[in-house]
């Protein structure tokens, strides 16, 4: 048998962790091919590959990012989309395919498994934790590793100058990295999506801040909206998905909390550095057991499904149900945090 796989949508730190135990694993146990697809599903709708073999993966448990490139192809939005992708599987005589990904890259599988009968298995992966089939998705501790060590740095210098430091961190719909490292820092005030914020009562957190002589630290996912306002754009383009360029609403609230407490705001937007760099050991262990129990469901047949992880167990469930909806804040978790605001 010969074995595609893609990664699509943002980067991760895992990936290359992911494809290690795919091929490590279905070479040696099983006797398989493997073609790597290049750029997420760009590859199988132009015939981009590259060679996977033992060779080719080794010394990739620690390296970021993904050694096949990834987009945000969304190939039911190109001409003939599904023609191209059956063609060329059919040219590089690849029986089956791993997609590694978030909702959008996972969703392209499962309709394609569904509706057109090409044989996928998924691999969940974004940092922003938030597919609801499983526990946890690889890439998402060490972006909350990276936001709280940002946030432990920042605690220093907005003490040194009596100043509001605004994080910004990733998180569209979905406020888990967030919360993490908004707990993990010592953050005083975490705003996420899930819940509206009142700007007047982040000043007021602020101000009470300042009142135990203390600089105030704001988390806030880029994703997080204002009672009375809307989500803060980059600009107006959508990828091939639909979804708009996100960042700018730290800036928004500094100038706002600024103006209204009379205190110096500065903000720091993470942004990719949240994704990039090397895996923690956590998210190196969950996605090497992703890779291994993945190429299981290739030699199982199992069509259609996606490795997740529940406890500590990595358990099989349909691609369609783990992309149906997004998993987001639980109001209670959140209710846990506030009482370190302000």
């Amino acid at each position: 048998m010969r074995v595609g796989v893609l990664t699509g949508g943002g980067d991760c730190p895992g990936l290359n962790a992911v494809m290690r135990a795919v091929v490590r694993k279905g070479v040696q146990a099983y006797g398989y091919d493997f073609t790597g697809f290049r750029d997420g599903w760009r590859g199988p709708l132009d015939g981009e590959t590259v060679r996977l073999d033992i060779p080719a993966v080794r010394g990739m448990l620690p390296r970021g990012g993904t050694i096949l490139g990834s987009s945000r192809t969304n190939p039911f939005k190109e001409e003939d989309g599904v023609r191209r992708i059956k063609d060329n599987l059919a040219k590089y005589e690849v029986d089956a395919l791993v997609a590694i990904g978030g909702e959008d890259t996972l969703g392209v599988a499962a309709r394609l498994t569904d509706e057109y009968g090409i044989r996928c298995v998924g691999v969940p992966k974004t940092i922003d934790n938030d597919l609801s089939a499983t526990d946890y998705t690889f890439g998402f501790n060490t972006a909350v590793t990276v936001a709280t060590e940002a946030i432990d740095r920042l605690h220093t210098t907005a003490e040194s100058h009596m100043r509001v430091l605004v994080v910004e961190v990733m998180g569209r719909h979905a406020g888990w990295i967030a919360l993490h490292s908004g707990l993990a820092g010592g953050a005083n005030c975490i705003l996420i999506p899930e819940q509206r914020f009142d700007v007047e009562e982040v000043c007021g957190w602020v101000t009470s801040r300042f009142q135990a002589s203390y600089a105030p630290i704001v988390v806030v996912a880029e994703g997080a909206m204002p009672k009375d306002g809307q989500m803060v754009l980059k600009d107006e383009t959508t990828d091939s998905f639909g979804h708009v360029r996100l960042s700018g609403v730290g800036e928004w609230l500094a100038k706002e909390i600024e103006s209204r407490t009379g205190k110096e705001a500065r903000t720091t937007v993470l942004g990719h550095v949240q994704r990039g760099g090397t895996p923690t050991a956590f998210d190196r262990w969950l996605a090497t057991r992703f890779g291994l129990h993945a190429i299981d469901a290739v030699r199982d047949e199992a069509w259609g499904s996606m490795v997740a992880l529940r406890g500590t167990d990595v358990v099989r469930v349909p691609l369609a149900k783990a992309t149906e909806k997004l998993k987001t804040v639980d109001p209670a978790l959140y209710e846990e945090a506030g009482v370190f605001f302000g």
